[in-house]
Formats: structure tokens, C-alpha cells, sequence
């Protein structure tokens, strides 16, 4: 497996060094405009610059992760989609000609969502948490009420034009589901909440670029089988997100990686069963003494336990990365 790390724009900094120092060498990252004051990624030389930048630092940039490029109106059906989704394919093919070669996205027009960020975990640690009580006391956005039904239209048009061109590039495109799992979210239905509709996701394209971000913490969260759809799916998962949550999908918090409901280690021997052996970041960790909870889930310090934590089992099952 290729343990990773999630980088928030393309600024070095003492973080950069920090993963460097806990031996880690490939790099999954999400490059909007918003984030790195540049071009968007569907300019080639931009992106080429940014993969040059990774390397000069140590690090190996293999894949992407979240919204690259404005997806509201490709995600909501909106008018304007067509010239977005051109950009989309634009990204891809400069993705493939570099060599970065995964694709993490999703379909949240709200994104991943959480009605808490300073929940107290252990030792005065803090989480984000979600109630859909609390959910359901928001206002609608600005798009008003948008229906299951027209949500999978969506997505089913957004797969017929990207997938051709993703195969064409060499990209895998890994679909993260619906966090929370709850539907609908201000007005706007989630789609991805359930392995029944994750199973509707694989059965609209056999394309080998077509399969699924495994977000480990979302499907306990679900109450899905985790082993089970882990073995099930084993030939469509193209990256893994280790963490762990306390709760259901309407009332839950997230936790340290060794303090949630979840056996670690046997969701690790299971990947080793099934032959995974793709990119693995550990995902959402507590905010710990000394950070200001400005970024809640990406905090260095719980990101430092978290790789040692997922390094020792790793270690200790006989899983090389």
C-alpha cells in the first residue's frame, strides 16, 4: 500500500517537513484556485509545475482529491454545465499526461458536512460531530429544494462524458460517498448513503477507471458491513480513508483512530486479504493541545498520531508501504 498525505494548496511549509519526517512519500492534493492563488489545474503548466514543486519537496503527487474546479453547476444540473464539464475533462487529460493517475471526488453540493467542530475527545481533544436535529434547523441554500431523483440524473450525466475521457487518460476516479449519509441535507438531496445506491454507482459503467473512494469512517457511520463490502467491492476500491466514529449517521462523532467502535487492525488484514494495495491516508483526526482548530479534522498533530497509529498495525500485520 502507498501510505499518503492530503495537501491543502501548494505552499511548503513546516507541515510539509513534518509528513516528510514521518516517511511518507506520495501525495494525494486538492489545488483549487482558492487555495494556491494560481491557475486552475486545467492549465497544464500550472499543474506540471505543481507535481515539479511535490517532487522537489520529496514527495511523489499521485493523485487528486476533492472539488479541482467549481462543481456546483455540473453537480446541481445548472445551466453552464457543459462549458464546466469540458474543463473537467481538460484536468483529466493533463492529470493522465502527468502521471497522477487518482482521482478522489465526490458529489456533495453541500459537501461533507458537520453541524459540530468542537467536540471534546480525549484529553481535551477536539472533533467534529453531526446531528441531523441539528441539520434539520438550517435554511435551505440558495437552490432551493433539489430531489433524489434529480440528483442521480446529475451524476448519471457527469459519468457518460468524464469516464470515457478518464479511461483515455489513465485516471482512476474514486467516488467518495455522501458524509453524513443522511438525505436531504438544507434542501438537497444525498444519494450516496447506503451500499444499495453505491452498488447503483458501479452498475452505470464497467469502465476500469470507474470505482470508488472507500471511506472507511462513512460506511461505519452508514451501520454498513464493512468487511463484507470492503471484499465485495475489492476490485473497484482505488483509495482508502482510514478513521473511526462513534454513533450513527444522525447523531455521531468522529474519534482517534484507536478509541472508536471500529477493530483497526481487522479492517487492515482484510485490505491485505482482498490484495489492496492502492494509496491509504489516515483521514479526519482531533484537533489536539497547542492548535487553534482552524482547519477541524486536519490538524498536524492528530495527523502525526494517526500515521503511527495506522504504521504500527501495519508494521505489526506484515503490510509493506
Amino acid at each position: 500500500m502507498k501510505l499518503v498525505h492530503l495537501f491543502f494548496g501548494d505552499k511548503p511549509d513546516v507541515k510539509w517537513q513534518l509528513v516528510s519526517q514521518m516517511g511518507i512519500r506520495y501525495a494525494f492534493a486538492k489545488l483549487a484556485p482558492e487555495l494556491t492563488g494560481k491557475k486552475p489545474i486545467t492549465d497544464f503548466e500550472t499543474l506540471k509545475a505543481q507535481k515539479e514543486l511535490f517532487a522537489e519537496h520529496g514527495f511523489d503527487l499521485i493523485g487528486l482529491e476533492g472539488d479541482q474546479i467549481d462543481m456546483m453547476r455540473i453537480k446541481l444540473g445548472l445551466p453552464g454545465r457543459e462549458e464546466d464539464i469540458e474543463q473537467y475533462k481538460q484536468m483529466l487529460r493533463n492529470m493522465g499526461k502527468l502521471g497522477i493517475t487518482t482521482l478522489c471526488y465526490n458529489f456533495m453540493p453541500t459537501g461533507w458536512f458537520r453541524t459540530s467542530k468542537g467536540l471534546p475527545e480525549r484529553g481535551g481533544a477536539f472533533v467534529t460531530g453531526f446531528s441531523k436535529e441539528d441539520g434539520d434547523k438550517l435554511p435551505m441554500t440558495e437552490y432551493g429544494e433539489v430531489s433524489e431523483e434529480k440528483m442521480w440524473e446529475n451524476y448519471e450525466w457527469f459519468i457518460s462524458q468524464v469516464m470515457p475521457v478518464a479511461e483515455e487518460a489513465g485516471v482512476r476516479m474514486g467516488l467518495h460517498p455522501d458524509d453524513p449519509p443522511v438525505s436531504p441535507l438544507q434542501g438537497i438531496a444525498r444519494i450516496f448513503t447506503n451500499p444499495d445506491a453505491i452498488r447503483r454507482v458501479l452498475s452505470l459503467s464497467d469502465s476500469p477507471s470507474h470505482g470508488l473512494t472507500f471511506c472507511q469512517g462513512t460506511y461505519v457511520t452508514m451501520g454498513a458491513p464493512v468487511a463484507d463490502v470492503i471484499r465485495e467491492w475489492k476490485d473497484r476500491i482505488f483509495f482508502v480513508h482510514q478513521r473511526d466514529v462513534a454513533g450513527g449517521a444522525e447523531n455521531f462523532h468522529e474519534t482517534f483512530h484507536d478509541n472508536g467502535p471500529t477493530d483497526m487492525p481487522a479492517m487492515l488484514r482484510v485490505y491485505k486479504e482482498v490484495g489492496y494495495d492502492g494509496p491509504l491516508r489516515s483521514d479526519h483526526v482531533p484537533t489536539m493541545a497547542g492548535e487553534d482548530n482552524s482547519q477541524p479534522s486536519y490538524g498536524i498533530s492528530g495527523t502525526l498520531f494517526g500515521v503511527g497509529y495506522l504504521k504500527g498495525m501495519m508494521d505489526a500485520i506484515g503490510i509493506e508501504y
